[in-house]
Parts: C-alpha cells; sequence; structure tokens
C-alpha cells in the first residue's frame, strides 16, 4: 500500500480516532477539524456546488489540477465541516482512477455510524456520490482526450 493511497489516508484518520476512548470525545474532534477546515471562495456557494441530500447546508467545489481531482468545500454547521474535511482529506489531490477504484466500505473502519447520526451518514454519503459522479465525469474527459489525440496521431 503506497504511503499516499486513499487506505494510507483512512488509516491515519482511523488512528487519530483511536487517541480516544469515548465516543463524545470523537464528535469534539470532527467539529475540531470542521474549524479547520480551510475557507472556501463565496462564489462557490451556489446551488450547483450545493451538496443534497445533508442535514445541513454544505458546498462541495471539485477541479481538476495537472490532472489530479481537488475538493474543497464548506458548510453551515462545525459537525457538518468536520465530516468534509475527513473526506477531503481522503480523496483530494487523488487522480480519478485512483478514487473510482476505491470501495466506499473502507471507511467503514473509522466507526463513523457510532458517532454521527444516521442524517449526518446520509450527508457523508451525498458527498461521496458527488466526489465519485465528479471522478467519473474527470476520468471520461479525460479518456476523450486521449482518444482524440491518438485519433490525431
Amino acid at each position: 500500500m503506497s504511503p499516499n493511497s486513499i487506505q494510507a489516508a483512512i488509516d491515519t484518520l482511523s488512528s487519530e480516532f483511536d487517541l480516544f476512548d469515548d465516543v463524545m470525545d470523537k464528535y469534539e474532534y470532527i467539529i475540531e477539524l470542521g474549524k479547520g477546515l480551510k475557507p472556501m471562495d463565496d462564489q462557490y456557494k451556489k446551488p450547483e456546488y450545493k451538496v443534497q441530500g445533508c442535514q445541513s447546508q454544505i458546498w462541495l467545489h471539485p477541479y481538476v489540477k495537472k490532472g489530479k481531482l481537488y475538493f474543497e468545500a464548506t458548510g453551515d454547521a462545525l459537525i457538518a465541516k468536520g465530516l468534509v474535511d475527513i473526506l477531503i482529506r481522503i480523496y483530494s489531490g487523488r487522480s480519478a482512477k485512483e478514487i473510482l477504484e476505491s470501495d466506499t466500505s473502507m471507511l467503514k473502519s473509522l466507526h463513523l455510524s457510532e458517532i454521527i447520526s444516521s442524517g449526518r451518514q446520509n450527508g457523508i454519503a451525498s458527498m461521496l456520490k458527488r466526489i465519485y459522479g465528479f471522478a467519473k465525469e474527470t476520468s471520461a474527459s479525460q479518456t476523450a482526450i486521449t482518444d482524440l489525440a491518438k485519433e490525431q496521431t
């Protein structure tokens, strides 16, 4: 396993959660992560970036830079921002292929279902749907560009 893989990022987060014995301490840690979430430019607080299905308002702005997918986000609740931070730490800076080849069931090792409500879990599922959807779109675009380049040679 690569030290920079999705699984490695999940393992790092799992180790961070293991530092806390109490579920409420883990919940507070997620809130702390939310406080540290990098601010997102207000220009992306538009309906097309809003994640539907979240208890709180969440905006997720995906973009591609040098062939890697990046995500920035914000929300109106610290717990939601903390959950977004977790997903950004796991998925941002990866290729579309790496994201698409990863299985979301790997996230179960974080035991978030023991920490957050079912409504928040639905929000994570909605955010993952957007992340994987963007990865699919990007992968298709990159394949089309590669195919076009092959045709021109």
